[in-house]
């Protein structure tokens, strides 16, 4: 599987969001096959970036292939991947991926066994993958991060709205792998 690299997430975040379904996700060699995500571009009231640059979101406005990990309801760290050119303030959420590698580290990181709660849901990603606030900025192409694109098979993806938030909750900006166990929340039919 081909390296994905910076210039990938050069581009909306439209188009980036729903390539990622199928790709694989390592951070330091444990992590998996991303099956769900969410696009927050610049001008959506939900976006961190939407109330302009401020400390925590900084990396936003940097140059795209970057990671912006943030602490959500001061519990769970998120890990997004910064899209667009810089300056733009957009980026993506990874949801939820399919653990595939490292599953001992992850099963001890989570205190559980259940392969499908390992990560499914963006806090849990994080605790899985053992990312922090420390790997806020680092760039999404060198270590620790490791992104391979998804294979030529093509994949099914689902559309809906994004969950979790309190504005602009109808915009169809989550994606995830079709039928996967491993979503955060099925998708509505």
């Amino acid at each position: 599987m081909a390296l994905i690299r910076r210039d990938f997430f050069a581009r909306s975040v439209h188009a980036v969001a729903p390539d990622l379904i199928g790709a694989t996700f390592l951070f330091g060699g444990v992590g998996g096959r991303i099956v769900e995500v969410e696009a927050y571009h610049h001008t959506d009231p939900a976006a961190h970036s939407f109330g302009g640059r401020t400390e925590r979101n900084a990396v936003m406005f940097g140059p795209p292939g970057f990671s912006y990990v943030y602490r959500s309801y001061g519990i769970h760290w998120c890990v997004n991947f910064v899209c667009e050119p810089e300056g733009s303030a957009s980026a993506v959420l990874i949801r939820a991926i399919e653990p595939l590698e490292g599953l001992a580290k992850m099963r001890r990181r989570r205190g559980l066994d259940d392969d499908r709660l390992l990560c499914s849901g963006p806090g849990r990603v994080c605790q899985a993958l053992g990312i922090s606030r420390v790997h806020n900025g680092l760039p999404l192409d060198a270590p620790p991060f490791e992104l391979h694109r998804r294979s030529r098979k093509a994949v099914e993806v689902a559309i809906g709205p994004r969950i979790g938030i309190t504005k602009a909750v109808d915009q169809p900006w989550r994606y995830g792998l079709k039928g996967s166990r491993f979503l955060s929340k099925p998708f509505r039919a």
